[in-house]
């Protein structure tokens, strides 16, 4: 071969080798600042699939942006962008991080304290993706933040697409343990994001509650409003209706006006088919969209909207014993509408 032919051969597998170095290195993950103002030094990483990015908190006792009792504090999201939409970010006005909504992204709550029920007032019990709780005096009202008496141990895997988040607790005083690890992925090649589960009873009980996922939505930064709808694919009867900005037109939840504080309902009509785990929503205005489905049923639905946020709470069942983990996946496809 020429010695010419040769140096071009080398000098293109050099080029190739700089750019593969320069990709990798700009799909890498890496520690970002806090893009709340209101908390600069909580941890927070950033992944990208080269179509997707969005950037996590990290769970942190000191630090952390989530600190309170309500939900699973992994898979936090400050922010995602996709096809030039934005789907999450800051909705409340005021930040605490022992507050019990002060959080955004498509979080988690476990909504059944394991042990709760049976332990008496100074007892402990368990709050899946928060850790052993202490069970207060007086019964409290809505979703107030309790003692935290061991947080368990957390551990992150970032990589440059995905995170993987492990939380280990243990109580010898209720009886329940557990082992749970939760990912988020940004899928190569395209605009979605999945959340996979996997949870193990470690305890002498086996883990049993319902789980929501609350969505916190934020399309574009707009307010909530007319140009706002969520679709399934069936027909929706709504009750236990607080607020009248929103209603119920057959698989449709159409906004009549901008939300001034909260509007709430309750919905059902779902079948027990993982078809009917299938929730789409658009802004018409700026043409973001996002569908999220789920390869578990829906146990309940309910909706809530402030005058930020868009959450269609999508509820299953979890069941979880020792040597029997339960394992899920809630998958997230970012879309723009045609103009």
């Amino acid at each position: 071969m020429p010695a010419w032919r040769r140096g071009l051969m080398t000098a293109a597998a050099i080029g190739l080798a700089c750019t593969s170095l320069i990709a990798a290195r700009q799909n890498a993950p890496q520690a970002v600042p806090s893009p709340d103002a209101d908390a600069p030094d909580a941890p927070a990483v950033s992944i990208s699939n080269g179509l997707v990015s969005a950037i996590l908190y990290l769970p942190d006792p000191e630090r952390g942006y989530y600190r309170a009792t309500r939900f699973d504090w992994s898979g936090v999201i400050a922010d995602l962008q996709a096809g030039g939409h934005s789907y999450f970010g800051r909705w409340f006005p005021t930040y605490d991080p022992r507050t019990h909504d002060a959080i955004s992204g498509p979080v988690q709550e476990f909504v059944t304290g394991q042990g709760f029920e049976a332990a008496g007032p100074g007892d402990t019990f368990v709050k899946i993706g928060v850790g052993v709780l202490r069970k207060p005096a007086v019964a409290a009202r809505g979703f107030a933040t309790l003692d935290i008496v061991d947080g368990g141990t957390w551990s992150t895997r970032i990589q440059p697409d995905a995170v993987e988040f492990i939380h280990e607790v243990n109580d010898p005083a209720s009886g329940y343990g557990y082992r749970y690890s939760k990912t988020v992925a940004l899928l190569p090649g395209k605009t979605q994001m999945t959340l996979t589960h996997r949870l193990e009873s470690t305890g002498v009980h086996a883990i049993d509650t319902e789980m929501y996922n609350h969505n916190f939505f934020v399309l574009d930064g707009q307010p909530s409003g007319p140009d706002v709808q969520v679709r399934v694919p069936f027909t929706l009867e709504a009750f236990n209706v607080r607020g009248d900005a929103v209603q119920v037109n057959g698989d449709r939840i159409d906004y009549l006006k901008p939300i001034e504080t909260s509007v709430r309902m309750q919905l059902k009509g779902f079948s027990s088919s993982t078809a009917d785990y299938d929730i789409r929503v658009e802004n018409r205005k700026t043409g973001a969209g996002v569908r999220v489905t789920s390869d578990r049923p829906l146990s309940d639905m309910v909706f809530w909207s402030s005058p930020k946020a868009i959450c269609p709470e999508a509820y299953i069942h979890v069941h979880a014993e020792r040597d029997q983990p339960m394992t899920w996946t809630t998958t997230y496809d970012f879309y723009a509408l045609p103009r």
